[in-house]
Parts: structure tokens; C-alpha cells; sequence
């Protein structure tokens, strides 16, 4: 099942072909009681969506009794707003469908990969809280997420950025505001969600620096967080199922949602 997430016509949509209306996939689990949700973002440098960091990881959240969203948001051509502008629709469509799919509202995540991690990211430190005046009913959930979960993040704009995903989201001559604005560790403040970050140490791809730079401002601001950098790997491993010492994430990281209430 693939819900349009704006069923009434996507904002700046360039077309009507499926790679302009963004979906949102939900991945229910059974349970007597409201479930914790998550929503992914699968990454591929804002100009694809890579399937391994979809589906799959849905699937290892409902094994946790975790309802997941996969989220297919706008990538190249379409730039900033967009993709963000889709992050924050999905969850606020959770929230507003919560009863009907048996998610608790207060318990809505968000999980990405790479520049799926940088929209993830995004999500958390720009939000808001909806507008109680909209007239879609959607548009007046809040828009923050509850908590974070950043694999491989791309995080800076600065001199440790990934250039692809920068281009395809901000431009070629992105001003310095902008890079600013969306380079997510200049923007955390203390109501930032808390965070589980991990990164492989010789990621050819998205330096380390991503994540501690986003860690090192949660810690600033007192913001709790869980960072795991294992010394070798590559980049874009999902899962990981392939490398044992870094498929030790997925537990890592199911202990720390366990210990957020998720």
C-alpha cells in the first residue's frame, strides 16, 4: 500500500509522473496497545532512493513492534524545500492517521541513511508545531519528531561535506546562508529530539566528521545521543548483514529506541 502524501496535489510539483508525487508506505505491526512509529528515509544523495535502506529496515523495525513509514520524498531535480517539505508531511500524517493505523502520536521517529540522514536530520531541527488554522487537517500536526536515528549521516555543508548530495539539495552556487542554514549541526538547539548516530571511521564517501560534528552539538546543548563509530566498513551498508561487527548496529541502536520508549 503507497499513500500519496499530498492526495490533493503536491506543492511544486514540476509534473504529474510518479517521481512527483511523493508516497509514504506504512509498515504496520499488530498490537494491543498504540505502537511507536518510525518513518525512513532511504538515501542515495538526493537524486535516487536506494531500496536496501527502505524495506528492509521497515521490516527490522516491526521485529521490534516498531510500525515503520518508508517515505519516498523528492530528490533531483527537486531542491530544498522539497524533500524536506516531504519529511515533515509524513510525519505529520502519522500523527494524523495515528488512530487508524494504532500509532501512539507522541512516539513518531525518524530514520535515515546518508542523505537520508541529512533529511532525517533536517526534520529535527527544522519543524514546528503545525498551524491549528490550516485548512488541511494535516498541515496542523506538529511537524518534530521525537527522536532521531542518523546511519551515515551527511550532516555539514562545510569542509566536510558530501558535495553530490549538497549540488543535487542546494545548487551549484549555494549562498552561504543557505549552506548554513542546512548544514543540520549549526542548527541544533536543546529541543532537537534526542539522537543515535553511527558511522563506519573510513567511510570513503561521508567523512566520519558528519556525525561527530552532530553529536558534538547535542552534547553542546545538552541534547541526549548515542554515538557508534566502528573502525572499518564502507559506505551505504544498510542493514549490514554482510559485515558482523558493524551489523552489531541494529541491536545497539533497538536497545537505545527500547530505553526512549520506542
Amino acid at each position: 500500500m503507497s499513500l500519496l502524501l499530498w492526495p490533493n496535489g503536491t506543492p511544486n510539483a514540476l509534473g504529474n509522473a510518479q517521481e512527483d508525487m511523493p508516497t509514504l508506505v506504512p509498515y504496520l505491526v499488530q498490537s494491543s496497545e498504540p505502537a511507536a512509529a518510525v518513518i525512513v528515509c532511504p538515501g542515495g544523495g538526493y537524486v535516487r532512493r536506494a531500496n536496501h535502506e527502505g524495506e528492509p529496515v521497515a521490516l527490522w523495525l516491526n521485529s521490534l513492534g516498531i510500525s515503520a513509514f518508508v517515505v519516498h520524498y523528492r530528490v533531483a531535480p527537486y531542491k530544498h524545500p522539497n524533500p524536506l517539505m516531504d519529511a515533515q508531511r509524513a510525519i505529520r500524517t502519522v500523527r494524523n492517521q495515528a488512530r487508524q493505523w494504532n500509532v501512539d502520536p507522541g512516539r513518531v521517529g525518524i530514520l535515515g541513511f546518508s542523505a537520508g540522514g541529512h533529511l532525517a536530520s533536517s526534520a529535527g531541527v527544522h519543524f514546528d508545531q503545525g498551524r491549528p488554522d490550516a485548512e488541511d487537517p494535516i498541515e496542523r500536526e506538529s511537524s518534530r519528531p521525537d527522536l532521531l536515528v542518523l546511519c551515515y549521516p551527511v550532516i555539514s555543508f562545510g569542509p566536510d561535506a558530501h558535495k553530490g548530495s549538497q549540488v543535487n539539495l542546494l545548487g551549484e552556487e549555494a549562498d552561504t546562508s543557505l549552506l548554513e542554514l542546512m548544514s543540520t549541526e549549526r542548527q541544533v538547539t536543546e529541543e532537537t529530539p534526542p539522537a543515535f548516530l553511527w558511522h563506519t571511521a573510513d567511510d570513503a564517501s561521508v567523512p566520519v566528521e558528519n556525525s561527530i560534528l552532530f553529536a558534538s552539538a547535542l552534547s553542546r546543548n545538552k541534547v541526549p545521543f548515542e554515538l557508534h563509530v566502528f573502525e572499518s566498513g564502507r559506505h551505504g551498508l544498510g542493514l549490514a548483514e554482510d559485515l558482523p561487527e558493524v551489523r552489531a548496529w541494529t541491536d545497539v541502536c533497538a536497545n537505545w529506541l527500547k530505553k526512549q520508549g520506542f
